[in-house]
């Protein structure tokens, strides 16, 4: 291992396109090193377009012995398949959320990973971004007092029907794409693990996908996350957090350019103040943070298994919840 880890891609999707193969290249402690697609002419296009000299099939990335770790950005039906294979391969994994499409496969995922001595990282970008730590930082001195609600939008506007997304077989559906980014933002916030989930997902029957969700989880000490996630809606993209001193809101919580500042509201009784929190990479962050935990085990913040599997659960109690109409325990979710 060099001090940089060299990264290999499966999966030439648009947001290893837009953002997350420019991060690499940007970052500190790795390098691209090779490209995979299922078609050979796009593995060719995206090589050319990023300089890499390396390019093939997803095999071919895996039989690379100088790649240290993969991204996987398949479709999220697929990641298990490519996951086991990455993991028996040997390489380590930063894989693009949601993990997988059940607890049970992110449980044999991580089995699988740990058998093999390499680590999996699940791509939250959004909680690498500096407005995150600073709320958190305020939320440890109390500035807003006692917490008690969290509260988060996400949608997007209309998206053909044509998209991955729309295909259940390939664990498309509004909870596994954006639904995760509100329970990730919840744990990550409370410092804590939902208590009960209670789900309820708008489908289209015609697709058999959901397309609209809102998603009620309870924490201890009777604090609440509560957050609305949608297809073929106004844009949103943030959240706010209440505590019995005070309110804060995030003007741009996950989606977040890089030429984009954020500004962080804050109310009490006292005072109020907005905080501008500089335009950053978020992807270049989570980039070099993966990195550094496979250069410099146990530098991480989080322990990304245990937060991969945690994540996993929440997912699998809010379809539980939605097919039962009722609040599913967390503890009901066999380990």
């Amino acid at each position: 291992m060099t001090a940089k880890i060299k990264i290999g891609i499966i999966g030439c999707s648009n947001i290893a396109k837009i953002s997350t193969i420019p991060a690499i290249l940007k970052s500190e402690n790795s390098e691209l090193g090779h490209i995979g697609s299922r078609s050979e002419e796009k593995a060719k296009e995206f090589a050319n377009m990023f300089g890499c000299k390396n390019y093939g099939s997803y095999d071919d990335v895996l039989k690379n012995e100088s790649i240290d770790a993969v991204y996987i950005s398949t479709p999220i039906g697929n990641h298990e398949k490519w996951a086991l294979k990455a993991a028996q391969a040997g390489k380590h994994i930063l894989c693009e959320k949601s993990s997988t499409t059940s607890y049970s496969s992110a449980k044999k995922i991580v089995t699988e990973c740990k058998n093999n001595n390499v680590r999996i990282m699940e791509g939250f970008m959004f909680r690498f971004h500096p407005a995150h730590t600073k709320i958190k930082e305020i939320i440890n001195k109390e500035t807003i007092g006692k917490l008690f609600s969290f509260s988060s939008r996400y949608g997007f506007p209309p998206i053909e029907k044509n998209n991955i997304r729309f295909v259940k077989s390939l664990g498309g559906g509004i909870l596994n794409d954006a639904g995760c980014y509100s329970i990730n933002a919840s744990r990550m916030l409370f410092n804590s693990e939902p208590k009960e989930v209670l789900c309820d997902l708008v489908m289209n029957k015609k697709l058999d996908v959901d397309t609209k969700a809102t998603i009620l989880m309870k924490f201890d000490n009777d604090r609440f996350s509560q957050s609305t996630v949608g297809y073929d809606m106004f844009y949103q993209s943030v959240y706010s957090l209440w505590g019995n001193k005070g309110y804060l809101s995030l003007s741009r919580a996950y989606n977040v350019p890089t030429d984009l500042n954020v500004t962080l509201n804050i109310q009490t009784e006292n005072f109020n103040e907005k905080m501008l929190i500089k335009k950053v990479d978020q992807f270049k962050l989570m980039i070099n943070s993966f990195s550094n935990e496979i250069l410099k085990p146990n530098s991480s913040w989080f322990d990304f298994e245990k937060d991969l599997l945690n994540q996993a659960k929440v997912l699998e109690a809010s379809r539980i919840s939605n097919n039962e109409k009722r609040f599913v325990k967390i503890e009901e979710i066999k380990k």
